[in-house]
């Protein structure tokens, strides 16, 4: 029975040293980062990006968290260069990211409307049955 007592204060001490640390670790702010000089990647994407652009570009940036770094790296390098002379839309990303071997998929589904009312296919397979 003593052995079974001294064991459930050793899980009781453990467990509070456990929240001791978690409170401490939760009361210490971390560290703001240094503002970085110049423009950041995303401010300059942002003014050469339009329709669907960012949509394909977290898509990659998720689903290839390696490569993308790099791959932003030369399309920053090109638009600052000025080797890009138009705004860069979704379809046109897609198309370079693949061409690249970067082969992003994109969430997608397909909706039709009914009675002024978009559903998908899914609901129009539900609501026949």
């Amino acid at each position: 029975m003593a052995s079974r007592d001294d064991e459930l204060e050793r899980l009781k001490r453990r467990r509070m040293l456990e929240l001791q640390k978690r409170m401490l670790r939760e009361s210490q702010k971390p560290e703001e980062p240094p503002e970085p000089e110049g423009p950041t990647p995303d401010t300059v994407f942002n003014a050469w990006f339009e329709g669907r652009a960012w949509e394909v570009l977290r898509a990659a940036r998720t689903q290839f968290p390696k490569v993308m770094p790099q791959v932003e790296g030369a399309l920053l390098e090109a638009l600052k260069a000025g080797r890009v002379k138009q705004k860069i839309d979704g379809e046109s990303l897609f198309q370079f990211l693949r061409q690249i071997g970067v082969p992003v998929r994109l969430q997608t589904s397909i909706r039709y409307k009914d009675h002024g009312e978009l559903k998908t296919i899914g609901q129009l397979m539900k609501e026949r049955e």
